[in-house]
């Protein structure tokens, strides 16, 4: 052997080759090594400065986003808390306005029937002054007439002033004047001339009634003068109580229409503050949804990168670890003498090289055809045309990669079964979710519809019972006025029949003295004419004075009941407004629980729909990360045996061809 050493290194010596130009391949390959290191540290180092950026990104609007969100359902909860508390105000105020317009409306029209009655009465109190002063001025006149005993123009002036006192003030002159006294005036006023005379008149039997008809005028005149007197203190006191009435009812109307005014204010302020609530509940809740997607997509592009970033880091840290390993060999000493010996017996080696070749390579290029590996069918170009070394690392390497990317798509597999149960797994609950908030949405959406329409029910239930207490009010105000206007007329008519009943009785009931009369003796002389028959009293008065009576207790009976019944009506009116009004403040608080519930409905209801658009996006996110996975798993799955049985049999392609190539290199060793 050492005989042959020194040949090839006498056959080496003298070629004229240099060592720099045998190794010249070698240490081109080691450059190229040498470069692809540096490439790949700078590579590493521009990945990290991505990382680092992308990292402080992630970190920064992770923090940002995080606390934005909470603050924003903070603010949410806030809004949420303030529009129901708006909503039960508003609802209260605006049945504090309705009871105070209906006061005030109450108050209002009270005032103006009370300015009403009082106008009706001052005019009544004004014709009443003006007939009586006229009345006054009438018997004034009479009982000048009578004092001074005139006659002719002033005497007919007189009659027509009386009569007309008489005609209007029947009622209150009949009331003032006996019978007797009617009837003198009455008779005075058919001939007053007769008033006047000397001397006894056909009609006259006896004096002239001048005194007697002068003392009943002038008591008229007094009872005139008392009775207008008392009429205009009344109406003084009537006016005074109107006056007082008018300034206490415009003072509660002024109360209620400052406390409406308040109320319609606070009102005003409440509702815009409710509105601007929603209104910002809306768009935070959109600014929300905005920021959660952000920190979604934020928190799946950081997990990515960092996933990317660790699996280029592993890969490059691997591939700067083989091409140093490479470069280690290729730089030893060990591969320095190789590389010269090979060189020195290129000659002597080449057919057993050319023969490996050719076996290797045809080994590779069946391999590559029959599972169409483009990689294969390059190395087995490159087996032909690169060193025996330098294919067979190229081999290992091809080896190494297959198993690995049998193991990594092992891997995958796995990975791809696991995710893709995990996705449907989640995809089951939260389509629960979503079916479960569905329905809540539309259970508290009936439940708020029949609130609602409860609400409606109640408040015009109240509209209708306040017009009936209104009807019910007026009702019982005619009523009254009715009852007024019977009991007036039935007492008047007791009194009348009960003074004509008195005149009857004062006549009927009276012993006459006319059958004494005739018994006297006459004195002597001539007989007298016949005198009157003797006077009988009328055989119909017993009847008539007792159906007079019997009027008379019918009409009282008919009092007492009217009057029963005016008690009755009135406190069936009082229960009516009572239960009414108990009615309407049970009703009021109905609608105020109503509506303090609707709007807790309303509140849960918006809370379910936020949890349902909630559940929608992880719906989404779910279905593209199912798409993601699919896109990335299918054809792994569905390809999964056939590529790992393919990738088996090139790496047993691979190891023929380097089995080949270590016969060949065999061969050779053996030769030498």
């Amino acid at each position: 052997m050492k005989v042959v050493a020194c040949a090839s290194l006498c056959v080496l010596t003298s070629a004229s080759v240099s060592d720099e130009q045998k190794n010249r391949p070698v240490t081109k390959v080691i450059n190229l090594l040498k470069d692809m290191v540096k490439q790949l540290e700078k590579e590493a180092e521009e990945d990290e400065e991505v990382y680092n950026k992308v990292a402080c990104w992630c970190k920064t609007n992770d923090k940002e986003k995080t606390t934005s969100i909470s603050d924003a359902e903070q603010h949410i909860d806030r809004l949420i808390s303030t529009i129901e508390e708006k909503t039960a105000t508003s609802s209260r105020l605006n049945t504090e306005i309705k009871n105070l317009e209906v006061e005030v409306e109450k108050n209002q029209k009270a005032l103006d029937q009370a300015t009403a009655n009082r106008k009706k009465e001052l005019a009544e109190f004004n014709e009443d002054e003006k007939d009586t002063l006229q009345s006054i001025s009438a018997l004034k006149s009479a009982v000048t007439v009578l004092s001074k005993h005139n006659g002719g123009a002033a005497l007919l002036d007189m009659q027509a002033a009386l009569r007309s006192t008489m005609h209007t003030h029947s009622a209150k002159i009949g009331d003032m004047l006996s019978t007797k006294e009617l009837k003198t005036v009455q008779s005075f006023l058919q001939s007053p001339e007769d008033y006047f005379d000397a001397e006894p008149t056909f009609k006259q039997s006896y004096a002239p009634q001048s005194g007697e008809i002068f003392g009943i005028l002038k008591n008229m005149l007094s009872t005139f003068e008392a009775d207008l007197s008392q009429a205009q203190k009344d109406e003084m006191q009537a006016q005074s109580a109107y006056e007082s009435l008018k300034a206490a009812k415009e003072d509660e109307i002024k109360n209620g229409q400052d406390h409406l005014e308040e109320k319609q204010e606070e009102l005003a302020t409440t509702d815009e503050d409710n509105a601007q609530a929603k209104e910002d509940l809306e768009d935070t809740r959109a600014s929300l949804s905005a920021d959660q997607a952000f920190l979604a997509n934020l928190k799946e592009k950081c997990q990515l990168t960092d996933q990317e970033y660790e699996q280029r880091t592993s890969t490059r840290q691997e591939e700067i670890s083989a091409v140093s390993e490479a470069l280690s060999f290729l730089t030893s000493d060990d591969a320095h003498d190789l590389f010269s010996r090979t060189f020195n017996f290129v000659q002597q080696s080449s057919v057993a090289e050319s023969l490996g070749r050719q076996r290797a390579a045809a080994v590779l290029l069946t391999t590559g055809q029959r599972l169409a590996s483009p990689q294969l069918v390059e190395l087995a170009s490159s087996v032909q045309r690169d060193a025996f070394v330098k294919v067979k690392k190229a081999i290992d390497d091809m080896i190494a990669k297959l198993l690995q990317d049998k193991e990594d798509e092992i891997k995958q597999k796995d990975f791809c079964i696991e995710e893709l149960n995990t996705n449907e797994r989640e995809t089951e609950l939260k389509n629960r979710d979503k079916d479960e908030a569905q329905a809540k949405i539309d259970t508290l959406t009936n439940e708020i519809e029949t609130l609602t329409n409860e609400i409606d029910t109640l408040k015009a239930e109240i509209a209708a019972l306040q017009t009936s207490l209104k009807r019910a009010g007026e009702d019982r105000e005619q009523e009254n006025k009715d009852f007024q206007e019977t009991v007036a007329d039935q007492r008047a008519t007791v009194k009348l029949l009960e003074k004509t009943l008195d005149v009857l009785k004062g006549f009927y009931n009276k012993k006459h003295k006319g059958a004494s009369l005739l018994q006297r003796q006459e004195p002597a002389g001539p007989p007298p004419p016949p005198g009157f028959k003797s006077y009988k009293k009328n055989s119909g008065s017993g009847g008539v004075m007792g159906m007079i009576t019997q009027i008379i207790n019918d009409a009282k009976t008919e009092e007492a009941e009217a009057i029963q019944a005016e008690k009755d009506a009135q406190a069936a009116y009082e229960s009516f407004v009572k239960d009414t009004n108990d009615s309407i403040t049970a009703k009021n608080n109905s609608i105020v629980d109503k509506s303090a519930t609707k709007a807790d409905k309303e509140g849960e209801l918006t809370n379910t729909k936020k949890e349902l658009g909630n559940i929608m996006v992880e719906l989404e996110e779910l279905a593209n990360e199912n798409a993601d996975l699919h896109k990335a798993c299918d054809f792994t799955l569905k390809n999964f045996d056939t590529r790992q049985s393919a990738r088996d049999e090139e790496v047993e392609g691979l190891r023929e061809a380097k089995a080949a190539l270590s016969g060949a290199q065999l061969t050779l060793l053996q030769r030498k």
